[in-house]
């Protein structure tokens, strides 16, 4: 791998690393399988390549959180108001926006961006120009983990985090559970389109078909983050999305530098989702296999010495 293609894989890391963080705040602090994430994703895409086009790349940005945010509210109304199932919620919604990011990217399946302004092209007039998109990702990326550790830390992020482990105790305190599901799914959400925000401007272009997938991506990298990692505080966890998004990137690149089909990367993603999930029940079956074997190698030797 060459350090040209390194770099670039660790600047996609960074950006779908946020999809793995608000994959966290939804899967691991809500325990919601929210599958607003496929269409949320191409839903800052779309909002950010329009606002490029019109020539403000950074106020993309801040659209893109908002309208992520409000796919969020739409998810969170269907569960805590309509009484809607979490995943049957996240596939209303995502179905939805399948339409609305057609009308925003004006019915058009792929809105280019060439020869346009973005916040990559201002970063290169005062940061080293091949190592501007890196550098100014990695400030953005750092930013935006402060923001949710603060926010995680305060006292509204506190009680979201006790609605995932213990909605009755949350319920018993006089905090609503369904105002912190909302919440939490709106940070969660518009955190995943300000990713796609963020990777329409540094592919130059946005695509209806941009986010297919995105869960199993984000997953992906939550779960490898959290195998190799661990699961502790919540600077840990928040590391781990940053990790486990750099590995699986690095899996992705070196993948297709072997000459992979790309149509197969969605099936290497889909395997590595399995395994991640898998691994503790693994490990534990390779752990009893270890011992029986040096069981029945003590029993041989008994067996020879009598």
């Amino acid at each position: 791998m060459t350090l040209t293609l390194f770099q670039g894989t660790m600047e996609q890391a960074l950006i779908y690393s946020l999809v793995a963080v608000g994959l966290f705040i939804s899967f691991r602090i809500l325990n919601i399988a929210d599958l607003t994430v496929d269409g949320g994703f191409t839903l800052g895409c779309a909002t950010s390549a329009v606002a490029t086009l019109a020539g403000h790349p950074f106020l993309g940005l801040l659209l893109a959180l908002f309208a992520g945010a409000l796919a969020g509210l739409v998810t969170a109304v269907l569960q805590t108001k309509l009484k809607v199932q979490p995943i049957l919620a996240g596939i209303i919604t995502m179905t939805a926006l399948y339409s609305i990011n057609l009308m925003i990217m004006q019915n058009r399946a792929n809105l280019p961006l060439l020869k346009c302004d973005t916040i990559y092209t201002w970063a290169a007039g005062w940061l080293p120009a091949n190592l501007c998109k890196l550098l100014l990702l990695a400030l953005i990326v750092a930013l935006v983990l402060l923001g949710v550790f603060i926010f995680l830390r305060s006292g509204l992020g506190l009680s979201v985090r006790a609605t995932g482990d213990n909605p009755d105790l949350v319920r018993s305190s006089s905090i609503n559970p369904s105002h912190t599901i909302t919440i939490g799914l709106c940070v969660a959400n518009a955190l995943v389109a300000l990713s796609g925000a963020l990777l329409a401007q540094y592919q130059l272009f946005s695509e209806i078909t941009t986010g297919t997938g995105m869960v199993v991506i984000g997953l992906a990298s939550l779960i490898m983050g959290e195998a190799i990692v661990g699961r502790g505080g919540l600077i840990r966890c928040l590391l781990g999305t940053l990790v486990g998004s750099a590995v699986y990137r690095l899996i992705i690149a070196i993948a297709i530098t072997s000459s992979l089909q790309p149509s197969n990367l969605k099936l290497i993603s889909a395997i590595i989702v399995a395994v991640s999930i898998s691994w503790p029940a693994i490990r534990e079956k390779l752990a009893v296999h270890k011992l029986k074997k040096a069981a029945m190698q003590a029993a041989r030797e008994e067996d020879s010495h009598a």
